[in-house]
């Protein structure tokens, strides 16, 4: 019972945060050239990462509190946030290293 409760109160405090429309423009209609392509692209991965990673430590956290000893569920939960750590590490990183390129090679920013 107290783990309905708990998953109830979850999406109760979350809801709010999903009535809020996000929309997200075509990169093609908005942009004149490849550079600007490539840029919009990796603007809504790089938005699109930073919106799921917190959903994913929350989804972990709650395998924890209910994992109730189980080594499978614990595993699982240590998984999960590895992999978004890790998912999260190369979005940020690949997003540096474009500016990294632009800023050596002294390419203008679209």
């Amino acid at each position: 019972m107290r783990k309905y409760l708990s998953l109830i109160l979850l999406i109760i405090i979350l809801a709010p945060l999903t009535v809020e429309g996000v929309t997200i423009d075509n990169p093609l209609e908005e942009t004149d050239t490849f550079a600007e392509l490539i840029d919009a692209i990796i603007n809504i991965i790089f938005t699109l990462a930073l919106a799921i990673a917190p959903i994913m430590f929350i989804v972990a956290g709650f395998y924890f509190v209910t994992a109730a000893g189980e080594p499978e569920k614990i595993n699982t939960a240590k998984k999960m946030i590895l992999w978004t750590l890790i998912g999260l590490l190369v979005v940020i990183s690949a997003k540096g290293i474009i500016a990294l390129f632009r800023e050596i090679f002294e390419v203008k920013t679209p």
